[in-house]
């Protein structure tokens, strides 16, 4: 389950404010729900993934051994 800040809060602040988990989960959301999203959704989806390209992804830049090296949302 998702622990973070919802989207009324997430849609008052710059996307480059979310942290890297809300832009994958939102962005995991979004693509799943992408046939039915009007053009507003549509919006918001392409300007999480121009802040995901912006930050040059989401993979963590090393791994240890608790973590991966992808972003977890969860």
């Amino acid at each position: 389950m998702f622990v973070g800040r919802d989207m009324t809060e997430l849609s008052m602040m710059s996307k480059s404010e979310w942290k890297d988990s809300e832009l994958a989960f939102y962005h995991h959301s979004f693509q799943q729900i992408m046939p039915y999203l009007n053009a507003e959704g549509q919006t918001i989806h392409r300007e999480i993934i121009e802040e995901i390209e912006n930050r040059g992804g989401l993979k963590r830049q090393e791994a240890d051994y608790t973590h991966g090296t992808r972003v977890s949302y969860e």
